[in-house]
């Protein structure tokens, strides 16, 4: 299942993580996230030990969402050692993700 970030948790989850983190920036009323949300789910799975897969409701969160300048949604955010280190807007095939993630295992 994926992670569910906070801006209480953000720090430790994401900045703080040894592993790639994928953050999927989304919101409840939002329909393209509601369509990339299972994608998101399915890495969470298929990256567990790899990676952390994780999304964080803007609406709920809207420190980490201004900090990052988060302005439409879904937007995903790819950590690496505390940083971005790639960016996705809006609603794009599973492959994609996976792409961004395997870029940053090593």
């Amino acid at each position: 299942m994926a992670k569910h970030f906070t801006d209480s948790s953000w720090d430790q989850d994401v900045l703080s993580s040894d592993k790639p983190v994928l953050v999927d920036f989304w919101a409840e009323w939002c329909g393209p996230c509601r369509m990339i949300g299972p994608l998101v789910e399915e890495l969470s799975s298929e990256y567990d030990g790899k990676a952390v897969v994780g999304k964080l409701n803007v609406d709920e969160n809207p420190g980490v969402a201004s900090k990052y300048g988060i302005r439409s949604i879904p937007t995903l955010l790819v950590f690496k050692g505390g940083q971005v280190v790639d960016k996705i807007v809006g609603a794009v095939p599973k492959s994609m993700l996976a792409q961004k993630i395997d870029a940053q295992l090593n």
